[in-house]
């Protein structure tokens, strides 16, 4: 089970962490046992440190909200359980920012989420990446292979649908297929150097 922290406290750390602990102790009170229970929040600096802390507690957090591939390392850097980039959030922003159309394979979106995948495999993190907010079944095509992703009705019938031979649903990101490619390693992932590519990402 999934549950988000109240954005207004995205950018407190404290604020989030109390949040986190008491909807926790709500759960486990309830009988549900923390295991089952992801805590939803914002991948900001303060969300992300807010998680650190809740991971080394045994509270699993999925951290949202990612745009970008810092965000993403610093998520695996805190260790958290899951994080789920935003594949389709990100196409609108560059076809609103360029006026262009993408082939799915050039889609920013899918880009951005194959970048993270091939890092954290590369680096052995264990960190989950989950894309979400698709906008088309050729985005969740050219991601096949990621670790999770979240997928409406509508894009599982599509999928369904295909069935002739040359449609045949591939996996496109596979860690074995990585072998020697060099993808270099983030090193010194402090907040302003967050802070930093964040704001240079926009």
């Amino acid at each position: 089970m999934s549950t988000e922290v109240d954005a207004r406290e995205s950018f407190d750390t404290v604020a989030t962490l109390d949040r986190a602990r008491r909807l926790i102790r709500l759960y486990e009170s309830a009988g549900i046992d923390r295991n089952r229970i992801l805590i939803k929040i914002a991948s900001t600096w303060e969300g992300i440190k807010a998680a650190e802390v809740l991971e080394r507690e045994g509270i699993h957090c999925n951290l949202t909200l990612i745009f970008g591939f810092y965000q993403a390392v610093a998520c695996a850097d805190a260790g958290a359980t899951l994080i789920s980039p935003f594949v389709g959030r990100i196409l609108d922003y560059y076809k609103k920012a360029t006026g262009k159309t993408y082939a799915p394979h050039e889609d920013p979106g899918v880009v951005s989420v194959t970048r993270i995948f091939n890092y954290f495999k590369k680096y052995h993190y264990k960190t989950i990446v989950m894309g979400a907010s698709f906008r088309s079944k050729e985005e969740v095509i050219e991601l096949a292979g990621c670790d999770r992703l979240t997928i409406s009705p509508q894009y599982l019938g599509e999928l369904g649908a295909m069935k002739e031979p040359s449609q045949k649903l591939l996996r496109k990101l596979d860690p074995r297929s990585l072998g020697d490619v060099d993808i270099p390693r983030v090193e010194g992932l402090n907040e302003a150097k967050f802070r930093w590519e964040l704001n240079g990402n926009c």
